[in-house]
């Protein structure tokens, strides 16, 4: 339910790190249904275009990493893409999390503002709010699309899309697989692996499993240094994966997924800002060393199935189906002020003894039609329809959804902020797409998508002893389109433009004393792009550079509100706020040496608008539009101010070589390194709350020995363990993943 209140964090969100190196390097492997590779090792296939095509020479922004490129970085669940990849910041709190691909996405972290970067898995979008720690294994490949993808995508896509492919079953590929473990430090103990099952000349399975357990990275104590009683971040995962495909000719084939995962990540331990701050140097201690009195716990479960059918008619029209099936529930509980009983804040001079605990029930519904004409025509085209049911269950009694600003005491209403209902939201759309070959090297492409959402509020708030109901609708209706043109100017070498537009729904705002406040409007984009993409040497080196410009209206984001600026309240911008920049990459691959660098340069700046800043103290009401009253104090301009989790500059660079050795054995040390610049994690802007984020520089390394089928890798991430903040909310700093270091082996059959 996209419901919730600034001030206290919404809760909804917790910090999550990731482990390190277990993503498989397992062998090669073409997914029946999606490639990530043609037969040169150099041309790259995406397929979230609902199409198979060469990245090299489609019109669009994206980078693509395969299930090798992910264990060679250590990449092994959505927080550590943003170190191995342009354009992508993540700023992950367990229960949801705020992913921004060019300074687009989410920004604001609780469940009323929708994600402007979807996520799909095996071609169905995933939860939009909850669940955002599914670890990456047996992946095929993972491609990352950015800029407004509202054509075939759809809403909420107006950062870029991140597609997910696991590996397919083959059929008539025989009995293989691969596993692989690890252990390292904090007693890291990881396992997974696969296998694909031959059934028959038509019918094949393939099995996948991973398990995790890690002892926390915090030294958690109790008021005084007292032992703490509660779970302080010890994490237990499990997940598993059976597939089914069925292939009874060459022209039909059903592939039906289903995923379980119990993620038990213990707790998202999060300290005060002050705690972390220069302006408080007498307070001041390590992110990794943290007092609290009140429980935590942090868990996930769900089931997600997915069903595709796929028919190729003689003539090369395919008719495609993908339903999917998701529900499962979340829960989180936190010690809300971070700190142990009776400290005082130095910022209000007052003594914060918070708790929450929420238990959330999600389901998820979705089903696309495609009809796609044959590749290799002058005339192309593609049509389809979508639709997804989600639902947001908060479970009665009122304590399943709990602040409690009197901790330890539990029953007194006027401590209490307790909610629950249920939010019904749906997504109804149609797009098509046409393409025209101009000329043998010059190409137009036309889409267009229109949406249709509605989202619903039936609520019960407990409002410090105040009882407030709510039921409310919003509907949001758009039609998004893409222009692109592509010239293939040589065989090496092609330039491409667009224009293309993008939106994210409206919503509701939960209620706040008397009355339902008023929604909020669908946020609009406008995304104009250019780009030049080059192979050199034979294809040894493969470049792209491009520039973007985005104008956002309606932008959507939260504030105090206006009349009570301790709340808060999710708004629209009246005016323009625009986002720009350029981006460059090259991957070079000449022999054993593979190296691989990404750069994106940022500019964003917020339209003119008034808000109240709800962590300080005001008078008064602020009109977002004109300002304050006489009378009101802290009504601020916002006009010129960076987007949050937005930084200027974000850069990755990779290499690694390959020592032949006389014995057929290889050896390959390889180091990739991640900068994502400092942010501001609220529009306020306050360094003296906590705002400005230090950026992130983050270098990991390996060094692996492959013996026939047998591979041996010692690995680090973060290995100048850089302590750094990768949120703030509600005052609060979680920290990002500290050093971490171990070995690996995997073995293929």
């Amino acid at each position: 339910m996209k419901a919730s209140t600034w001030w206290v964090g919404v809760s909804l969100a917790a910090m999550a790190w990731g482990a390190p190196a277990m993503a498989q390097t397992a062998a090669p492997q073409s997914s029946a249904s999606d490639p990530a590779t043609t037969d040169d090792e150099n041309d790259i296939i995406v397929t979230a275009t609902r199409r198979a095509e060469n990245l090299m020479t489609s019109p669009i922004s994206a980078s693509v990493l395969t299930g090798t490129d992910l264990g060679n970085k250590g990449v092994t669940n959505v927080d550590a893409l943003q170190f191995a990849m342009p354009s992508v910041v993540v700023n992950n709190f367990g229960q949801g999390n705020d992913f921004n691909v060019r300074g687009i996405g989410k920004a604001e972290h609780n469940t009323q503002t929708t994600t402007g970067v979807i996520t799909y898995r095996d071609g169905v979008p995933t939860f939009p709010g909850y669940f955002q720690m599914e670890p990456y294994y047996d992946v095929a490949n993972i491609q990352v699309l950015r800029g407004p993808q509202g054509t075939i995508v759809g809403q909420n896509a107006t950062g870029g899309a991140v597609f997910v492919n696991t590996n397919d079953p083959i059929v008539g590929g025989g009995m293989n697989g691969y596993v692989n473990a690890n252990y390292g430090n904090y007693n890291d103990f990881g396992f997974q692996g696969a296998v694909n099952i031959p059934i028959s000349d038509t019918f094949a399975a393939r099995v996948a499993g991973f398990a995790q357990r890690r002892d926390s990275f915090f030294k958690t104590h109790g008021a005084g240094g007292t032992t703490y009683p509660y779970d302080s971040g010890k994490m237990g995962y499990l997940a598993g994966r059976v597939s089914f495909l069925w292939k009874p000719s060459a022209n039909f084939s059903a592939l039906w997924k289903t995923d379980l995962d119990y993620l038990d990540s213990g707790a998202y331990p999060a300290s005060p800002f002050w705690q972390h701050s220069d302006l408080y140097p007498t307070l001041k201690r390590d992110l990794y060393n943290i007092e609290l009195n009140a429980p935590q716990d942090a868990r996930d479960k769900f089931v997600r199935s997915i069903l595709k059918l796929e028919y190729n008619t003689s003539g090369g029209v395919k008719f495609r189906s993908i339903t999917g099936y998701q529900t499962g529930n979340t829960m989180y509980r936190a010690d809300l002020d971070g700190t142990a009983s009776n400290v005082v804040d130095p910022t209000t001079g007052t003594v914060k003894n918070w708790s929450f605990y929420d238990t959330v029930n999600e389901k998820q519904f979705s089903q696309e039609f495609n009809i796609i004409s044959p590749d290799n025509q002058r005339f192309t085209w593609l049509v389809g329809a979508f639709g997804m049911w989600n639902t947001y269950f908060f479970p009665r009694p009122l304590s399943n959804f709990s602040i409690n600003v009197c901790y330890p005491v539990t029953t007194v209403p006027a401590c209490l902020y307790q909610l629950a209902g249920r939010n019904p939201e749906r997504s109804l759309a149609a797009f098509g797409q046409i393409g025209f070959q101009i000329t043998p090297n010059l190409k137009i492409e036309l889409g267009g998508r229109y949406t249709a959402s509605r989202s619903t509020n039936y609520v019960d708030v407990m409002q410090y002893g105040t009882p407030i109901s709510q039921t409310q609708t919003v509907k949001s209706d758009n039609f998004s389109y893409k222009a692109s043109i592509g010239w293939k100017v040589t065989g090496d070498q092609y330039l491409y433009g667009f224009v293309a537009t993008g939106f994210r729904p409206g919503g509701l705002n939960v209620p706040v004393g008397l009355g339902n406040p008023a929604p909020f409007e669908p946020e609009k984009v406008t995304s104009f792009e250019g780009g030049w993409k080059g192979n050199w040497a034979g294809g040894h080196v493969r470049t792209t550079i491009n520039g973007f410009y985005n104008d956002y209206r309606n932008f959507q984001v939260i504030i105090g509100y206006p009349t009570f600026p301790t709340f808060g309240i999710e708004l629209n911008v009246p005016n323009s706020t625009k986002i720009y920049g350029f981006e460059a990459e090259a991957d070079v691959s000449v022999g054993g040496f593979k190296f691989g660098a990404g750069i994106n340069v940022l500019h964003s700046e917020l339209g003119q608008f008034y808000a109240s800043d709800p962590r300080i103290a005001a008078t008064g009401a602020c009109n977002p539009a004109t300002g304050g009253t006489p009378a009101a104090t802290n009504c601020i301009n916002l006009k010129g101010r960076r987007q949050t989790y937005a930084p200027n500059l974000t850069f990755n660079l990779s290499g690694e070589y390959s020592f032949k050795m006389p014995s057929g054995d290889t050896i390959t040390p390889r180091a990739n390194f991640g900068y994502v610049g400092d942010q501001w994690a609220t529009l306020f802007q306050n360094v003296s709350r906590g705002d400005k984020l230090d950026a992130r520089k983050i270098l990991n390394a390996q060094l692996a020995w492959t013996h026939k089928t047998l591979t041996i890798t010692a690995y680090g991430t973060n290995l100048t363990n850089q302590h750094y903040v990768a949120a703030l909310n509600s005052g609060l700093y979680f920290a990002g993943t500290p050093r971490q270091y171990g070995i690996k082996v995997l073995k293929v059959f």
